[in-house]
């Protein structure tokens, strides 16, 4: 399956918001239907229309063990964020070859508008939550490495520079 390539860090649209949604038609559930594809190829536990340098607030995320399970989500939103944190080996292919540990919550409640174009909730927990936090953030126009602070955060991008030579 062809899909449209990544964008490569630091191109615009990994720091632009995303818009919102606003109604899910075909044309949605086609997008979905390529980043699941995407998402699995890589393989990755999720990903937001940016990092394929599509501006809409949608995301899909798949942390099953089997797969098949993944979740399509537009206009993700944090409602609760659980006190207990929970650190991750976190990565990207929008800056391939490095990637850093990161601490987010361990659990989060997210409202979001379903496939089917109903508002809903689901609570995330361990690499679900994870997954759904680091989609959140790109569809915010962050990255996972802005969480670190700004030494590492430069050391990392330093270095996937060096990696793409």
């Amino acid at each position: 399956m062809t899909h449209r390539p990544f964008v490569m860090y630091p191109h615009k649209a990994l720091r632009t918001p995303a818009a919102p949604v606003t109604e899910i038609t075909d044309d949605i559930r086609a997008i979905w239907d390529e980043m699941i594809g995407v998402m699995d190829a890589m393989p990755g536990y999720g990903l937001a229309a940016p990092q394929l340098g599509i501006g809409m607030a949608l995301a899909v995320v798949d942390a099953s063990t089997k797969r098949g399970q993944a979740m399509r989500l537009a206009n993700p939103v944090i409602l609760h964020s659980s006190v207990e944190p929970r650190a991750h080996e976190e990565a990207s292919p929008n800056l391939p070859g490095v990637g850093a540990k990161i601490t987010r919550p361990r659990a989060v409640t997210v409202r979001f508008m379903n496939a089917d174009g109903v508002w809903d909730r689901h609570e995330f927990v361990g690499l679900w939550a994870t997954s759904v936090q680091h989609q959140i953030d790109h569809l915010a126009g962050k990255m996972y490495f802005d969480h670190l602070s700004r030494t590492k955060r430069d050391m990392l991008i330093k270095r996937a520079a060096k990696l793409r030579g």
